[in-house]
């Protein structure tokens, strides 16, 4: 049994989305497509605001961060899954498994709590205007959602030191916790509370903020006059909570359920939303509905299509 535990840590086999070849051609350009779409839109995120100082105000920091986070967070997973398909190999090693899974979860919290400080931003820029600039000191928030985030991810990994006597395949594409749950020899109840207790917790509280800082949002609009002053307020919230609840509809139906009732199925679908989808969409969500980010994105994207 030694033996076989010792062999089943060195490396995993990630099974992919499909064993058909080709399907797996199709599914490779499709990933493809849109991983250079996440990076590339993100990018163009990044390009609009930096230079542009009439964009350099918290809420602007902030999606610049989310931009930042989104591609580092497509990056840990989907160049690892098209290698795979290019070197026709599906192997990961258990430390290159268990770094992946770190970072994944690292950058699914930062989001986390960016989107919980933008709500915040929208809460503060709608109710206490005059207080905004106090108010909102985003260096600091980023700095405590770094270090709150790795300190979450390293609790988790460090949880993670078991023996795996199982098969040592894991579905769909990447190293996530759940299915590595199912590998374990030992009792993984441990790992199941953490997750559900701290994990959690984590996640809960940035989202009740969000909750929070809407229902006042929604009560001053509420007392705008105007219909159309009101619908113009809630319309630039409209971009926000279309990534809110792309984020976590998806969150909550992978992790925030008991082991037991997960199929292979339905983690995938969640898993390619969240990692896949939900990145490559923020940008041309947020940019859709700001002016002034869809003008400055014209004038990068003319100054760029000149030069050529």
């Amino acid at each position: 049994m030694g033996e076989t535990n010792q062999s089943s840590n060195s490396e995993f086999l990630l099974l992919g989305l499909s064993r058909q070849p080709q399907r797996q051609k199709l599914l490779f350009v499709l990933f493809l497509s849109r991983y250079l779409a996440t990076v590339l839109g993100n990018l163009l995120i990044l390009l609009a605001i930096s230079p542009d100082s009439h964009l350099h105000i918290p809420m602007s920091f902030f999606l610049c961060s989310l931009s930042f986070v989104d591609v580092c967070f497509s990056s840990t997973t989907v160049p690892k899954m098209m290698a795979n398909h290019i070197f026709r190999s599906q192997t990961i090693s258990f430390s290159g498994c268990l770094m992946q899974m770190y970072f994944v979860f690292m950058f699914v919290d930062m989001d986390n709590f960016f989107l919980s400080v933008m709500a915040y931003d929208s809460f503060v820029a709608v109710c206490h205007p005059l207080h905004y600039s106090a108010n909102m000191t985003h260096q600091l928030c980023a700095l405590l959602d770094w270090v709150i985030a790795n300190l979450d991810m390293l609790l988790h990994t460090l949880l993670m030191a078991h023996s795996f006597c199982a098969d040592n395949a894991i579905p769909p594409f990447s190293c996530d916790v759940t299915p590595l749950l199912k590998l374990f020899c030992s009792d993984t109840h441990l790992n199941e509370v953490m997750i559900l207790t701290e994990g959690a917790l984590i996640m809960s509280t940035p989202f009740v903020c969000i909750v929070v800082s809407y229902i006042h949002i929604t009560c001053a609009v509420l007392r705008v006059p105007s219909t159309k002053g009101r619908w113009k307020a809630f319309s630039t919230c409209g971009s926000h909570l279309a990534v809110v609840s792309f984020f976590y509809g998806t969150i909550i139906a992978v992790y925030f359920n008991p082991l037991s009732s997960h199929s292979s199925e339905k983690d995938t679908t969640a898993t390619v939303m969240y990692t896949v989808v939900t990145p490559m969409l923020n940008p041309f969500i947020y940019s859709v509905r700001n002016r002034d980010l869809k003008r400055t994105l014209g004038k990068v994207v003319g100054r760029k299509t000149f030069s050529v």
